[in-house]
């Protein structure tokens, strides 16, 4: 039986619907275009110039030299070619340029904003509107992609870039965020730590430094070194997963 991600109601033989994923489908009914401006959501007033040039980092009082042998000072990372204070967060974590001056143009949607995202992890606000994400005895609340088969007690330990969210938000974000059509889940989290980021990941080249991959890397690796950060990580324990229909009825 075919069951709608959003209104979690089967989907009958003649409703219309559409399918997201292997298993995931929504009422046509269901679904919403998108009118409310997410607060992490990047406006295209807010695009930077062009990324600041990467090179490398060297160890302190050294210089980047090569002989007839090979290097013979290794960098232990990267920088921005003059880099500012203001480049790196309170870890020394190096992070991508943004402009903070939302309503300017018009909205990327699905792009997230370094800033205001970075802020929202920090200080746990709400991912839709901004403001303090909704929290009871049982934890703050977070509305996350449905990962219940990926592992035996998910969402225990579960690592993520998106920030928590409020209730009057949640139901305008299963109904007009297309990357939740695919199932999502809504979480009580007693316990989570700021424990890394999401970025771009550089590696030593001849002719300078070259982007590996988009990954996340916690703050305790090596590989922070080499990373341009974009996105804040939190790991989240002591999770319940709760009923959408059950928090809802807190609003009325």
């Amino acid at each position: 039986m075919r069951v709608c991600t959003i209104c979690e109601t089967p989907i009958r033989p003649n409703q219309p619907y559409r399918r997201h994923a292997a298993d995931a489908y929504t009422h046509n009914t269901c679904r919403r275009p998108p009118t409310t401006v997410p607060y992490i959501a990047t406006w295209s007033g807010e695009k930077a110039a062009p990324d600041p040039v990467v090179v490398y980092r060297m160890p302190a009082g050294d210089t980047f030299r090569r002989g007839k042998p090979g290097i013979t000072c290794m960098p232990v990372g990267i920088r921005y070619s003059g880099e500012a204070l203001s480049d790196r967060d309170e870890h020394g974590v190096l992070w991508l340029p943004d402009v903070d001056n939302p309503g300017t143009g018009r909205l990327l949607y699905g792009n997230v904003h370094p800033g205001r995202q970075r802020r929202a992890m920090t200080e746990l606000l709400c991912q839709v509107c901004g403001g303090p994400a909704d929290r009871d005895s049982r934890g703050v609340l977070w509305l996350v992609e449905d990962g219940r088969g990926d592992w035996s007690g998910w969402p225990k330990d579960l690592m993520t870039t998106h920030p928590p969210i409020c209730l009057k938000c949640v139901r305008a974000a299963r109904e007009q965020c297309p990357h939740l059509w695919k199932g999502s889940a809504l979480v009580r989290v007693g316990r989570s730590v700021v424990c890394g980021v999401w970025g771009r990941r550089y590696t030593a080249g001849r002719l300078g430094p070259l982007v590996v991959e988009s990954t996340v890397v916690p703050f305790e690796s090596p590989l922070i070194h080499w990373t341009v950060a974009s996105q804040l990580v939190r790991a989240l324990y002591a999770c319940t997963v709760v009923s959408v229909d059950e928090e809802l009825a807190a609003l009325t």
